[in-house]
């Protein structure tokens, strides 16, 4: 499927960053990564109503939709509402270690039942044509990975799991808050790595810790089917998403600038402004664009402290780019 291919290289869902114009600025720096929404409460959808959750501009795809939840009735109604609205894939979150998720019974804590999981999981594939995925940790709290991990990857691929996505640390629900938990607990890509030869009929992406493309090649390189990368991709996207196409996937890089990447924003920020949007929140996404550049520290500054004033619009991209190629820009 179109959709695993794109798998190969893929930006994390982050809640409260990858919203659909996070998506669509990435989009005009690679057009074959695989993006993937916030997480989507299935509850909101379906009990909540919640259909504006499932926005998207049809320029963002190859685009997958997350859900979150561990009821197999609601699950497969949410998914089918994905799928309706246009979605390639939908994922199953199984990795969010955050309190607020754990009190609704879904994310990391249902790597403690892995019965649940595949239940859902069944459900969704019977709802939907789209592949049905599954993103999880290597395990939580006092499980061993080791004997816990094998046992989970049987149960969703039986269960009709179509591709795993494995973020390669333990999340610890007591303890750690959920930024701790991105950092803490110590990687183990050679356990993911072993569980894609033990398992090599379900394709695999690895999670976690992924800094460069260059990291993520090597790793497809030792077996995995894709990558995910998560905060750098968000934090330097240039650096990170603008030789994907060309290196991961033998395609024409979209945009060779980053200027480039800013004129092919300006139409979308016009129709968001003129439809009632704010630009901030658009903006608040592109504060990385320049990163490790000379007067990339001008550039956040401005964008930081004018994109929510009223009346602003996409100039304020232009006035941001002169003020960082000043004589007093700097590099950060």
């Amino acid at each position: 499927m179109q959709i695993f291919q794109n798998s190969r290289l893929s930006v994390a869902p982050m809640m409260d960053w990858t919203d659909r114009h996070c998506r669509f600025f990435h989009r005009q720096i690679s057009r074959q990564a695989l993006l993937y929404t916030e997480m989507v409460t299935a509850p909101a959808l379906v009990r909540g109503g919640a259909v504006h959750l499932l926005e998207f501009d049809g320029a963002e795809h190859p685009v997958a939709l997350q859900l979150g939840g561990s009821d197999p009735d609601e699950l497969a109604q949410a998914a089918r509402m994905g799928a309706d609205a246009g979605y390639g894939e939908i994922n199953l979150n199984v990795g969010c270690p955050s309190d607020r998720v754990q009190s609704g019974t879904f994310g990391a804590i249902l790597m403690k039942s892995p019965g649940v999981v595949a239940e859902c999981v069944a459900a969704m594939k019977e709802s939907v044509d789209v592949p049905v995925t599954v993103k999880c940790r290597i395990g939580v709290d006092d499980q061993t990975p080791e004997d816990v991990l094998p046992d989970f990857i049987s149960r969703v691929r039986d269960a009709g799991c179509d591709y795993l996505i494995i973020h390669a640390r333990k999340a610890w629900l007591q303890g750690l808050s959920p930024k701790e938990n991105r950092d803490v607990p110590p990687l183990d890509y050679d356990l993911v790595l072993r569980m894609a030869e033990q398992f090599p009929d379900l394709p695999m992406s690895v999670n976690g810790g992924i800094e460069t493309l260059a990291q993520a090649e090597a790793l497809i390189a030792q077996g995995m089917t894709g990558a995910m990368i998560g905060r750098a991709a968000y934090h330097r996207p240039w650096d990170v998403l603008a030789q994907v196409d060309s290196r991961i996937f033998g395609a024409r890089d979209v945009n060779q600038t980053r200027e480039a990447v800013l004129c092919a924003m300006r139409p979308y920020i016009e129709a968001h402004i003129a439809a009632g949007g704010k630009l901030h929140q658009i903006t608040r996404h592109m504060l990385g664009l320049f990163a490790g550049q000379p007067g990339a520290r001008t550039w956040r500054r401005v964008l930081s402290e004018q994109a929510n004033k009223p009346g602003v619009g996409g100039d304020l991209l232009d006035e941001a780019l002169d003020r960082m190629q000043q004589p007093d820009g700097v590099a950060g």
